[in-house]
């Protein structure tokens, strides 16, 4: 699979400018995002590319201030080079190392995942991801039945298990990341972790104890009711992937529709990690 490479300006450097753009290019297809200087990167694969629903997507943001960006074509055989030489070791807290295969262990740690990165979102650099992290580990998984929706790289399902979580479902709409959490899901030892290739329409007719969603605002909208459906009565569920203003109280409203009653969240840079029970 080719992707484009679009490379973001913004003048000035503001992150919160680049934050309104990364989560509008969320909205149409985009799936991966680079911090760089100035800027960042975004990827989406060609065959979703759409030039007249980016222009639309991005024409709000003309009179608020000032960007450009640069469209460059990776093929697929480039892909992997580019990304595993950006891609860093990150951690949380002092609990969990996440590494790719090329980097050395951390044995300190007391959790270690392993991910090839390829070209699936969920490294852990993000801050959604990361957030959704730090709930897992405050999170009992022993024993719980865990659905994952837009799974990525596997990252939060390969961590439920870790920490005791029996059968898994990871699910994510994108072929790519359906390969690399069968791969990831085996370079960490795991037999856990169901992956299927699909969206709300995939999920089986289970009860899960617990339900990770960090895919962005509008897909959660739309599959919100899904997730109710299937999430036992004193449930769990993580919303991420938005922002705290304005679109914390629009999960909130929909979640309260489908008998979902709000806990707490996080924020890191404005973006949101929301718990919710059945």
């Amino acid at each position: 699979m080719n992707y484009y490479e679009l490379l973001f300006t913004t003048i000035p450097a503001e992150e919160y400018q680049q934050d309104l753009l990364i989560n509008a290019l969320g909205e149409i297809g985009f799936d991966t995002f680079e911090e760089v200087d100035f800027g960042f990167k975004a990827y989406i694969p060609t065959d979703d590319f759409d030039q007249e629903k980016l222009d639309k997507q991005l024409a709000m943001y003309k009179d608020m201030f000032s960007f450009s960006y640069e469209i460059t074509l990776i093929p697929e055989k480039n892909w992997n080079e580019v990304w595993e030489s950006n891609f860093e070791p990150i951690t949380i807290g002092d609990k969990i190392f996440v590494r790719a295969t090329f980097h050395q262990p951390r044995p300190e740690f007391p959790y270690e995942i392993v991910i090839d990165p390829k070209m699936a979102f969920g490294t852990g650099h993000h801050q959604t991801t990361s957030m959704m992290l730090e709930w897992i580990l405050e999170t009992d998984f022993a024993g719980k039945k865990v659905l994952d929706m837009g799974c990525g790289t596997g990252i939060l399902a390969i961590m439920a298990a870790k920490l005791g979580a029996g059968k898994i479902t990871a699910i994510d709409y994108d072929p790519v990341c359906y390969d690399s959490t069968v791969e990831n899901t085996k370079f960490n030892g795991l037999n856990n972790i169901i992956a299927l290739c699909g969206s709300k329409e995939v999920i089986p007719d289970e009860q899960f104890d617990i339900v990770l969603a960090n895919i962005n605002r509008n897909i959660l909208l739309d599959q919100m009711e899904r997730y109710a459906e299937v999430l036992k009565e004193g449930g769990e569920i993580y919303f991420s992937g938005f922002y705290e203003t304005p679109d914390l109280d629009i999960i909130k409203a929909e979640a309260g529709k489908h008998g979902l009653k709000y806990i707490n969240h996080k924020t890191n840079k404005d973006w949101v990690a929301a718990k919710f029970v059945n």
